[in-house]
């Protein structure tokens, strides 16, 4: 297959387009082409080129003119054939670094489960805006899979495998999938794969608040007197009264406990682990930030009380008990560890809150609910919002004026009763 080039003429000194021909089956094939030159080898100094094609001499000369535009302006990406999948699992690999062991985790399962089935064989440079848009909107239609169960609630099953159905997935859900992608491709544009991230130009789902359900004054009577007869009920009436997190109540160790001024430094949390990525462990809040909070006398009271109780814990147990042993050891011992002194885990806590809360008759009630409660009842008692923010760990004020401000109905009834008193004494 004979092929014929003719040399044309430079493309606005931008490299000389040729007219190439090939005859194939008898039939003559014409197009043009041109080499531009992007770049420089730093290691030989040699040209890097780029070849360019079209059916018309004016369109090969528009396409040189553009690149040409782009070289000079620093705007110019070479050509990559990374697919997205490819990109991502060389962003896993190498750039989290930085990331905690639950943040990888949930990274991970964003990609393998939700992006790289839909989107993971696109090219990363030809991925646009419109991709992650369809992406995102099926997930809002139809993006979580739901076991089907029958009119008793029980899960059907077909030869052997469960039925799903395919439904609406939240709009946090999809914007936690939306982050997860949208920091990848922010990876890709710092180290120049893209020229710019294609994901930060769709519109999102709207999350609707959700209303928050602390307890009542009177459930919180009943829940005292509840968790006073069930084991770890201690822990309970620590997280009512200090607003703690589950994991920074589990990895709360008692050197961070100061008896004498009456404060707990919060600096750590229990992170649940599988045994094969190294089993449960220590690591910062979730703010990553210290806080020394600075409670109710009462909770130093149910944390000495649970000190006795694990050192009367620790006798019994003899050589079974899997704790501290030394007094130095000791004091960085959990505050709150099983009765043979191993870790004690979340879904402990939780089978415990829900036998006191159903025998209360608020079965619905989350152990998170109990953090809700103190916050509102902070606010309700008097402490303003920059203290509740302090003590809960929360980024920013804003933060806990938007989730708790508008929460109280006394509060409204307080704020309205000083108004009328203040204009009482002004009449």
């Amino acid at each position: 297959m004979p092929r014929k080039n003719t040399m044309g003429r430079a493309a606005n000194g931008n490299g000389s387009i040729r007219k190439k021909t090939q005859i194939k089956n008898g039939k003559t094939y014409t197009w043009y082409e041109a080499r531009i030159t992007t770049g420089y080898d730093p290691n030989t100094g040699k040209q890097i080129q780029r070849s360019v094609s079209g059916k018309k001499k004016e369109d090969v000369a528009k396409k040189i003119r553009k690149l040409s535009v782009e070289v000079d302006e620093g705007t110019y990406l070479e050509p990559n054939k990374m697919t997205l999948a490819e990109w991502l699992d060389i962003w896993m690999s190498d750039y989290m670094g930085d990331k905690k062991y639950l943040t990888v985790k949930n990274y991970k399962s964003n990609i393998e489960t939700h992006i790289k089935p839909k989107l993971g064989s696109v090219k990363l440079q030809k991925l646009v805006p419109h991709m992650i848009q369809r992406f995102y909107n099926e997930l809002s239609d139809h993006g979580c899979s739901v076991p089907v169960k029958d009119k008793n609630g029980n899960v059907q099953k077909k030869d052997g495998k469960v039925v799903t159905s395919l439904n609406p997935m939240a709009a946090k859900t999809v914007r936690n999938i939306h982050g997860t992608l949208n920091k990848a491709l922010s990876v890709a544009v710092s180290i120049g794969y893209l020229r710019s991230n294609p994901a930060e130009c769709v519109i999102l789902p709207r999350v609707e608040k959700k209303e928050i359900h602390p307890l009542t004054d009177e459930q919180v009577k009943e829940f005292l007197k509840a968790a006073s007869s069930e084991d770890y009920g201690i822990a309970l009436k620590v997280i009512l009264f200090t607003g703690l997190r589950e994991s920074e109540l589990l990895g709360l160790t008692w050197d961070s406990v100061d008896f004498k001024t009456g404060s707990i430094t919060i600096s750590k949390q229990l992170l649940k682990r599988k045994i094969e990525d190294g089993g449960s462990t220590l690591s910062s809040t979730k703010s990553g930030k210290m806080r020394i909070i600075k409670p109710a006398p009462f909770v130093m009271e149910l944390l000495a009380q649970q000190n006795k109780e694990q050192t009367k814990q620790r006798l019994q147990s003899g050589n079974q008990w899997k704790g501290c042993e030394t007094s130095e050891e000791q004091k960085t011992s959990m505050v709150f560890l099983t009765p043979d002194g191993k870790h004690l885990s979340q879904t402990s806590i939780r089978y415990h809150f829900k036998k006191v809360v159903e025998r209360i008759g608020v079965p619905a009630a989350r152990v998170h609910d109990l953090r809700h409660t103190f916050a509102v009842l902070s606010l309700q008692n008097g402490d303003n919002i920059k203290t509740v923010q302090g003590n809960l760990g929360h980024a920013t004020a804003a933060f806990t004026l938007d989730v708790y401000g508008h929460v109280s109905e006394r509060m409204k009834d307080d704020s309205a009763a000083r108004m009328q008193a203040y204009i009482e004494n002004i009449s």
